[in-house]
């Protein structure tokens, strides 16, 4: 089968794990980096072109950045027009990067979420973090990724701060209750069609909130209860996406869904769980794109 990975980096371990464990299973593995494909839309043929040559696959990986979406996603559509099998669709993928539209989603299907607020003026800041259950509370742009724009407010007027310069830069926010009980931890569950196959606890360093790995953060495999696997799978579900990196907290209230990932990273789960999850993720295309399955079930 030919497999792309559409990267804009070759050299990154994500990237490097899929082509291998493609190639180990006897693949046909090319990175493509997306923002130098071109599109021919036309109804009758449909065409990706990369370096001035017709990109003919059988099944392609979407690894796409954040700052990316919009054309990103362009190429995975087309893709999609031309009957190639992807992973994730562009249609999941841009309702994943929408924080705001995301718990919109997670909320009407009956997930787990932290007491959430989301306003437009500074005229209501009170109303907002009386809404999260007052300070302390988490402040978060929207577009932010891997805790950047993420700001625990331990007061009121702390809070009332952070989101009036946030507004200031007409910036568009989320305020959050504090999940104290959860210690500055959280744990991601790999989902890959459907099922969690495999799973870390992420600590934060002292001090520190935010249990990203890209600040410091450690990991360890973690065993999920019943009811974290299945908020998992029924987030990535509600997102559409068949391969998605769900990011839970342990509340008193139970697990609650921080953000579902459309890319999530492989070296940490990888190295933490010890489980081949990039095997997984071929396993799966190759079930999936013999079958001709397009499958985007998520709604809205």
């Amino acid at each position: 089968m030919r497999i792309a990975i559409l990267s804009r980096n070759p050299k990154l371990v994500s990237t490097t794990r899929l082509r291998e464990a493609g190639r180990d299973r006897g693949h046909e593995m090319s990175v493509v980096d997306y923002l130098r494909c071109y599109m021919d839309i036309t109804s009758h043929r449909p065409q990706v072109l990369y370096s001035g040559e017709r990109v003919q696959v059988d099944a392609v990986i979407p690894r796409i950045g954040a700052s990316n979406t919009f054309y990103g996603t362009a190429v995975v559509r087309q893709f999609e027009m031309m009957g190639v099998f992807v992973a994730n669709e562009s249609q999941a993928i841009s309702r994943s990067r929408d924080k705001l539209r995301s718990m919109q989603l997670l909320s009407r299907d009956g997930i787990g979420l932290p007491v959430t607020g989301c306003a437009h003026s500074t005229k209501d800041i009170d109303g907002l973090i009386n809404l999260a259950g007052g300070a302390p509370v988490v402040v978060k742009l929207l577009e932010g990724t891997q805790g950047v724009g993420v700001i625990l407010a331990e007061t009121r007027k702390a809070a009332q701060a952070v989101i009036e310069a946030f507004r200031g830069l007409d910036a568009n926010i989320l305020v959050q209750e504090f999940i104290k009980e959860a210690g500055g931890s959280d744990i991601r569950a790999f989902v890959v069609g459907g099922r969690v196959v495999a799973a870390m606890k992420r600590q934060g360093p002292p001090g520190e909130f935010r249990s990203n790995l890209h600040r410091g953060g450690t990991a360890e495999k973690v065993k999920l209860t019943p009811e974290e696997r299945s908020t998992a799978v029924r987030a990535a579900k509600t997102m559409g996406l068949n391969i998605a990196g769900v990011d839970i907290l342990r509340s008193n209230h139970g697990a609650v869904v921080m953000e579902v990932n459309s890319s999530p990273g492989l070296e940490g789960i990888e190295g933490a769980t010890g489980v081949d999850v990039a095997g997984k993720i071929i396993e799966f295309i190759e079930k999936n794109a013999k079958e001709g399955k397009q499958r985007d079930r998520g709604r809205g």
